[in-house]
């Protein structure tokens, strides 16, 4: 499977109905409690790209797209409009607002991570799709500027600085991202006429390992 640095249009992922998935064994013993374990270290995400289609031309759209694609055998680029930043929705992605990794003054190279906590527990998200352009990084509190200081791989969420970090000092990042995605059918059934009445087409979409 090849992956297609190009990204489903945002315009149609943006009425889409989705988000993260998880898997969770539950096993009930005879005392009536439980134990639940996880074989997922992460989580992983489904959409319905059907749900944001408004016009034929949305559809036509959607059509070309998927046979670009060839329908599951290439994935693309997703944006989840619910979870796109490092930052929270309403403010602009800034150096610091992740921790990615701390200094040992041999390591230039950093994955890009988006962390998510409460309470106690803390769950870090591997980013593997940043935006271009979108990424500012820094070390130990001060920011430092791509091309000068560090290069990003966009296709692989890699931080690379021109010079390590100081032992223990905190290497942070703000980026948008995409999710990896691959349509999760083969098929696109969809009558003109129920559709313009109102019937809207299902296009499951699934996250992928990357």
């Amino acid at each position: 499977m090849a992956f297609h640095e190009v990204r489903f249009p945002a315009n149609l992922s943006f009425g889409s109905i989705g988000g993260p998935e998880r898997r969770t064994e539950i096993v009930t013993l005879a005392s009536g409690f439980e134990e639940r374990n996880t074989p997922w270290a992460h989580a992983r995400r489904r959409y319905d790209a059907g749900m944001g289609l408004r016009s034929l031309d949305d559809l036509s759209a959607l059509v070309v797209f998927f046979e670009a694609r060839a329908g599951q055998l290439h994935a693309f680029r997703w944006k989840d409009w619910s979870d796109f930043k490092s930052s929270a929705p309403s403010r602009s992605p800034v150096f610091d607002d992740q921790e990615i990794a701390r200094g040992d003054g041999n390591a230039v190279t950093f994955a890009l991570i988006k962390t998510y906590a409460s309470g106690p527990a803390r769950y870090a998200r591997p980013i593997t799709k940043p935006v271009q352009d979108t990424v500012r990084a820094g070390i130990g509190g001060v920011e430092r500027f791509p091309g000068e200081d560090y290069e990003v791989d966009h296709a692989t969420g890699l931080v690379t600085f021109r010079e390590p970090p100081e032992p223990g000092a905190a290497v942070t990042a703000g980026f948008e991202f995409d999710v990896p995605v691959r349509f999760d059918t083969d098929r696109i059934a969809v009558s003109v006429a129920g559709f313009q009445a109102g019937e809207v087409p299902q296009i499951p979409v699934v996250e992928v390992r990357i």
